[in-house]
């Protein structure tokens, strides 16, 4: 009884420890490097979670409606790594994102860099895992 109680609970464990490994994706997976935008608007929320933060921000179109686009970033270590801080991202400010639309067509994008309210450009993307050499990692060889 106690065997097969253990194997159950050493079983359940593995199960669930390799949950996050499946939630990892490569960039080319969700995003379309052939569809490179720009992003200037509101920043409304701030995700600082791993494995990657969001930042969401208020987007004004041409036609004047206002949409909320999640915007992914490197993990937390990641940006701290390169300076860049929680602090740095203040609800309410203006910011201009650069990056690239997701695949799925929804207003998510993966973000390469941000210029912030005070004229701060930070780099804020994922490195390798597929993504673009488009020269805004300041840490890649080229």
């Amino acid at each position: 009884m106690k065997n097969r109680l253990l194997t159950a609970v050493l079983g359940a464990g593995m199960l669930l420890s390799g949950a996050p490994a499946f939630a990892h994706h490569s960039f080319a997976s969700e995003f379309d490097i052939n569809q490179p935008v720009t992003l200037d608007g509101t920043l409304t929320k701030l995700d600082w979670v791993n494995p990657h933060g969001f930042i969401y921000i208020d987007v004004k179109g041409p036609d004047g409606k206002v949409v909320n686009w999640a915007v992914e970033t490197g993990s937390p270590n990641a940006l701290l790594r390169r300076g860049v801080r929680k602090s740095d991202f203040i609800i309410g400010s203006h910011i201009i994102v650069h990056g690239y639309k997701a695949k799925s067509g929804l207003p998510v994008a993966n973000g390469r860099t941000v210029k912030l309210s005070d004229g701060r450009d930070l780099f804020a993307g994922s490195s390798g895992t597929g993504a673009p050499h488009d020269k805004a990692d300041p840490s890649e060889q080229y």
